[in-house]
């Protein structure tokens, strides 16, 4: 019987029955087993010339439950494509339907500007930890400024809480925080809201616990290269181009069924391919024709750095919109905390480092990087600022300190609102982790609810990983440790929401800033044309926002150090337009963030500029005749 199928493989529901697909190129015999109430049915299923079984059942609904057995084997495996595995990896895959009522046909999409991206665990976003228990919080989102919410890996994995990137069953979202029309609903629901959400996912690896792809053929995963996290898919070796299939297909389903407006691509520099056409743009292509005429909007996580990612498709570029910079942050965190350990060798959080990130992004374009003893990088002095994604703060990177605490615990906390003012108001796209926003007193840390098997081999890659901040390494920090696999974990990474109003002031100036990145013409990017920078001592730096209309530029003035008095001041984006002044726009001193109090730093002799603040200069016409500010 014909059936026309949607995507290639996993079950469709029909109007008087369903349809089943696997690949399955060396199986000669598959029966699906289905259990459906009281019945269970096992059917023989066709084998296809290219490698696939499939099979058309007639009178089954929604709701049911099926798996598959393989050849002589008695044990029954889960559908590869499982749309739901309501009992976890191990269990059998759930029929599910597609009668959600989407609301958001007015929904353009999320373009490459003007973006403000939070960073999102289901699991720990809420004490609930569920799709619609973080549903309820996107109105509080909204009206802080977020416009784009890149929700970290909801793909099944084994277990009953971790951070999803051992994902196992790609087409099936995480039962643990809900069914897949509540992942619909909060989407919908971030719509209405006028929120963008983007999915973070791993195609470089799988999970090693729940994953039976091999079971299915052994090809879904190279011969050719190793991960250093787990098996990597078969790209671009024998049996390859069903494996394209199916991963290009999964970026067209997650589009297509859910309505995710793109993709963040999780460490693009171990998905592996020597094709024709690598995969990433192939993937690329893929979600842009699916989003219609919906902007989708798909950033990378690219450790070397290579600006060949963010080039067009036509340019020989793999045709992403953004990159997350490391180099922003790492420069960052060595200013905030004094560390330069392990990775933060390279750094030392001095102004220069500062300028030269908000003019150009990387910092490391080629150039020796003498932690890895090779150069990285590739030159990006073209790109504009929406090509990078700065952030003070990841999971990644909360968790590698070893105690999971967030970067204002460990920062001087006038030092922490300054750099936070450079972030919101800088042109590069800001994105903050959750909690951030409200100085959440909780940890994130590394948590994994692994299987007896591998949780001990877990624990010790972990702590081993952590042995290259010299500190973490020590005797004494060991009992400090957090153990992944143990509840407590968990649960101490779960955000207390009520610390919005715990912690008023740090959230008030997040508020702000957020304000004023989106209602100021420069800032917001409405009327912006470029920006320069200048060092202006060895702690104060300046960041210049030309405005491409006249006499509207705005000048931000950071100091990582004490109170300084520059006299003279012979820096030329220092000066103000013609008959103009500069005047206080905004500071991170002001009381109600928890400041000493701000005032104006441009006098007519001389620069005031506070210790540890950044300020926000706007021009001020002066009177002619008198030479005074109207």
């Amino acid at each position: 019987m014909f059936f026309a199928r949607t995507y290639p493989t996993g079950a469709e529901i029909a109007e008087n029955g369903a349809h089943f697909r696997v690949w399955a190129p060396s199986i000669k015999k598959i029966i699906l087993v289905i259990t459906n109430q009281s019945q269970r049915l096992k059917i023989g299923m066709t084998i296809e010339k290219d490698g696939y079984a499939s099979c058309f059942v007639p009178d089954i609904t929604s709701g049911a439950l099926y798996q598959y057995q393989l050849g002589d084997d008695e044990i029954l495996y889960p559908d590869p494509a499982s749309r739901y595995q309501p009992l976890g990896p191990h269990g059998p895959s759930k029929l599910e339907s597609t009668n959600f009522v989407w609301s958001d046909s007015h929904w353009q999409g999320v373009r490459n500007t003007g973006q403000v991206i939070y960073e999102m665990h289901i699991g720990t976003f809420t004490q609930e930890g569920t799709y619609q228990a973080a549903a309820r919080e996107l109105a509080e989102l909204a009206a802080l400024g977020i416009t784009l919410i890149e929700m970290m890996p909801v793909n099944e994995f084994d277990g009953n809480y971790g951070w999803g990137y051992d994902g196992v069953a790609l087409y099936a979202p995480y039962h643990v925080y809900g069914s897949p029309d509540d992942l619909r609903y909060f989407i919908d629901r971030a719509h209405a809201l006028g929120i963008g959400v983007i999915l973070d996912v791993v195609y470089n690896h799988v999970g090693s616990s729940g994953c039976y792809l091999h079971k299915f053929s052994t090809d879904y995963f190279s011969r050719r290269y190793k991960s250093e996290w787990g098996d990597v898919f078969n790209f671009d070796g024998k049996n390859s181009q069903p494996v394209r299939e199916f991963i290009i297909n999964n970026v067209i389903y997650w589009i297509k069924e859910f309505h995710f407006d793109g993709f963040r691509l999780d460490a693009t520099q171990q998905i592996f391919d020597s094709s024709n056409e690598h995969i990433i743009p192939a993937i690329v292509r893929a979600a842009r024709t699916a989003g219609g005429n919906r902007s989708i909007y798909i950033v990378g996580e690219n450790e070397p750095q290579q600006k060949k990612l963010v080039a067009s498709i036509q340019e020989d570029g793999y045709g992403l919109d953004s990159l997350w910079n490391d180099d922003f942050h790492h420069t960052t965190r060595v200013a905030l905390t004094g560390r330069t350990s392990a990775y933060f060798t390279d750094y030392k959080g001095l102004p220069q480092e500062f300028v030269a990130s908000i003019k150009y992004g990387f910092l490391f374009q080629g150039q020796w990087y003498k932690w890895q003893k090779q150069k990285r990088g590739s030159a990006a002095l073209d790109l504009p600022p929406t090509r990078f994604v700065h952030y003070l703060q990841s999971h990644d990177q909360i968790a590698n300190g070893g105690r999971g605490k967030r970067i204002h615990q460990l920062s001087h906390p006038a030092l922490f609102r300054a750099l936070t003012g450079l972030l919101l108001l800088g042109p590069q796209t800001p994105m903050l982790f959750q909690g951030q926003e409200f100085g959440a007193s909780s940890p994130f840390l590394y948590f994994a609810d692994n299987n007896a098997d591998i949780v001990d081999l877990v624990a010790k890659g972990r702590n081993e990983f952590l042995h290259q901040f010299l500190p973490l390494a020590t005797p004494a920090m060991q009992p400090y440790l957090h153990r992944p696999e143990e509840i407590s974990t968990f649960n101490q990474s779960k955000l207390n929401l009520a610390e919005r109003q715990t912690n008023a002031e740090i959230y008030q100036l997040h508020k702000e800033l957020l304000q004023l990145r989106r209602t100021d013409p420069v800032l917001s990017g409405e009327n912006f044309s470029h920006v320069d920078g200048a060092v202006i001592s060895t702690d104060i730096f300046l960041i210049r926002f030309f405005s491409s209309t006249s006499d509207s530029d705005r000048l931000l003035i950071v100091n990582l150090g004490r109170d300084f008095q520059l006299t003279p001041a012979p820096e030329p984006l220092l000066a103000p337009h013609e008959n103009h002044d500069w005047k206080l726009y905004w500071s991170s001193e002001y009381p109600r963030y928890g400041g000493h109090g701000a005032c104006e730093i441009s006098t007519k002799a001389d620069w005031l500029v506070p210790g540890l603040s950044a300020a926000l200069l706007k021009p001020i016409e002066l009177n002619e005749s008198r030479g005074e500010r109207r």
